[in-house]
């Protein structure tokens, strides 16, 4: 079975209609394909009999997480390359990734599918890897079934988001004054962006929903002097953010709770950030969670929603979230236009009175996250698993690729609950945070 990678490469050419513009290494070392390019290494058959299993986006993702598939060279570039493929394929097709493979069942096709079953080996479906989120049951967002879904993503280890986040311990877009600063001082200066913008003054109450590790409830309390209480249904993340406040000495001034934000009872407050968290809320539940969090201010109260989007598509009902991302990363995740964020808002009786887009932001925040990924692999790896660090390498750097060709945005809503007196509290020329 010689020049396996020749093989591959004139079946994805044949399949695909189009020369592939990466570079193949298959398991008998054979290579093929464009010089120069990044090389897609196939270690092993079993990447074939994942893909012919389960064609596409999943059967890849399993690929790339037990390690069968690997890349050799700018794994950027190599994404960038692929991805165009693939959103090329996207305007004639609903299901654009597993289209190509699905094509070869057509009649002109079938010796490039005994060709590939052949390549393949044994017809026998591999294990899906361990750090793949197994079927859930039950309906979407229930109480039990979110606090699952955040323990997948957040209960890996504190020991490794340090690794990946640095020392700000922050897992949101930082705001960037020049590519040139430091991540540290990026996320900084978002987390003081986000007070400014809530007008925090000494005294007064808030509440940071999807609290994380606690650093928007430190910076706040330490730097505006609030008092503050922070949400998370993840009990890592908690203890950890319990232990960084009691250092900082203000135990006093901040509270840390393992708690849904349907379950809050203790309002009135002052101020809401709610900052990477509605993406885990849901578009069926994004109503409730919108009325909730107007229920929880007081008239006048401030919230700022820090939340990422998708294009809005011709047809909203078509819309489904990668597989990857859905069995790998953010299980029950969802993601909304920002005009649908906007108007649910709107409709949950709040006034918009701001709206910043910021997503070259976030594309910088995931290069630096995948550069420090990348420059403590090892240990990365042994804190969770080699599957799990790919995982979190694949996602932040295909993610810093949507947000710079702009397929998914991130956005800073500012809005008020307003009182029926009309007096919104916001200064005129109110926008002059930068």
């Amino acid at each position: 079975m010689a020049d396996v990678a020749g093989r591959l490469t004139k079946l994805a050419e044949e399949v695909l209609g189009t020369p592939l513009p990466v570079r193949i290494r298959a398991w008998d070392r054979s290579e093929s394909g464009p010089p120069g390019a990044p090389v897609l290494v196939i270690r092993h058959r079993r990447a074939l009999r994942r893909l012919l299993f389960k064609p596409g986006e999943l059967g890849l993702a399993r690929g790339w997480v037990a390690g069968d598939l690997d890349i050799e060279g700018d794994l950027y570039q190599a994404l960038d390359l692929l991805a165009g493929l693939l959103w090329e394929r996207a305007a004639t097709t609903k299901a654009p990734r597993a289209a190509a493979l699905r094509a070869l069942a057509r009649p002109e096709l079938r010796a490039a599918a005994r060709e590939l079953l052949a390549l393949a080996g044994a017809p026998v479906p591999p294990t899906p890897p361990a750090e793949e989120v197994r079927r859930r049951r039950g309906p979407l967002h229930t109480l039990r079934r979110d606090k699952e879904a955040i323990s997948h993503h957040y209960d890996v280890g504190n020991d490794f988001y340090a690794l990946v986040l640095g020392p700000s311990m922050v897992y949101s877009c930082a705001y960037w004054e020049s590519p040139d600063a430091s991540l540290e001082d990026a996320q900084r200066d978002k987390l003081d962006l986000i007070c400014r913008k809530l007008a925090l003054k000494e005294g007064q109450r808030l509440l940071d929903v999807g609290c994380g590790w606690g650093s928007m409830v430190l910076h706040a309390a330490r730097e505006y002097g609030v008092r503050a209480v922070g949400i998370t249904l993840s009990e890592e993340q908690a203890t950890f953010a319990r232990k960084r406040i009691a250092e900082a000495g203000l135990a006093d001034r901040i509270e840390i709770r393992v708690q849904d934000y349907r379950e809050i009872k203790d309002e009135p407050f002052d101020a809401i950030s709610s900052i990477g968290m509605a993406e885990h809320v849901g578009r069926d539940r994004y109503a409730e969670y919108a009325s909730a969090l107007y229920a929880l201010l007081r008239p006048g109260g401030r919230l700022l929603n820090h939340q990422i989007a998708r294009r809005p598509l011709a047809d909203e009902e078509t819309y489904r979230v990668d597989d990857f991302i859905d069995r790998y990363v953010f299980p029950d995740g969802e993601l909304a236009p920002v005009g649908r964020t906007v108007a649910q808002l709107e409709e949950a009786g709040f006034e918009v009175r701001d709206v910043e887009g910021i997503r070259e932001h976030y594309a910088l925040t995931l290069r630096q996250w995948v550069a420090n990924l990348e420059k403590h692999w090892d240990e990365a790896a042994r804190l969770t698993s080699p599957g799990r660090a790919r995982v979190w390498r694949l996602y932040m750097a295909a993610s810093a690729l949507s947000f710079e060709r702009n397929r998914i945005g991130v956005n800073q809503v500012l809005a008020v609950r307003t009182p029926d007196s009309g007096t919104s509290g916001v200064r005129l020329r109110e926008r002059s945070w930068g």
